[in-house]
């Protein structure tokens, strides 16, 4: 273990790095925690935190190479992610004055299933995290690293994913950050839709003119 040390350290400062740029991770749990109560928001951190199990899960069996040289099989995937994307942005451009604190107030929001489901979906589908894992598996953890040991950098990347937007949920549910919001939390929500939307369109430009091929990810690809 005393071996890997630095390689750990380097794959903990670079996933810290991802997971705290914005991205569509964040804007659905920045909706969630303004939208929704507390308790959902909490089920839909460790949601994107599994998601990040499925990453790491077809990295470990190569899966992940293969998607790094199938043209058409990443285009696919981007493909998929746009549209999910897109409809989670259609469902926050959907938003009104009065949405935000009827939801938190009245327990009309999702499910908790539903809530897992939407941070599972959205870190699972988006390529951008299949290209942050593919680089990280062939780029920053040495092919030699044990298998058992790239697992446990995988464990620990899901468990971290999962803390960081739980805090980000405690403090965005908070009652004194949540009436600074309750005035124009729909305008909050609608600008949400839009950041989606606009990251759906780039992946979608980006399919259409093959101008990022899977066949050379950045080691430091943002998420």
């Amino acid at each position: 273990m005393q071996n890997y040390w630095a390689e750990f350290v380097t794959v903990a400062v670079v996933h810290l790095l991802a997971v705290a740029s914005p991205g569509p991770d964040f804007a659905v749990m920045l909706r969630q925690a303004l939208s929704q109560s507390r308790s959902n928001a909490l089920l839909t951190a460790p949601g994107i935190g599994l998601g990040i199990l499925v990453h790491v899960s077809y990295s470990l069996l190569g899966i992940g190479l293969l998607i790094q040289q199938s043209v058409w099989l990443f285009n696919v995937l981007k493909v998929v992610g746009a549209l999910y994307l897109t409809w989670i942005a259609l469902q926050c451009l959907k938003a009104r004055a009065g949405d935000v604190q009827l939801e938190s107030a009245t327990g009309r929001g999702q499910t908790g299933f539903a809530a897992f489901r939407l941070g599972f979906l959205t870190n699972t589908l988006n390529p951008k995290a299949t290209l942050f894992f593919v680089s990280l598996f062939s780029v920053v953890i040495s092919p030699d690293t044990p298998v058992l040991m790239q697992a446990g950098y995988g464990l620990y990347m899901a468990l971290a994913t999962g803390l960081w937007f739980s805090l980000v949920a405690v403090c965005f549910t908070m009652p004194r950050v949540r009436q600074q919001f309750t005035r124009f939390g729909h305008w909050l929500d609608r600008l949400m839709g839009g950041v989606l939307l606009l990251l759906a369109g780039q992946l979608l430009l980006a399919t259409v003119s093959g101008s990022e091929p899977p066949s050379a990810p950045s080691p430091d690809t943002d998420r």
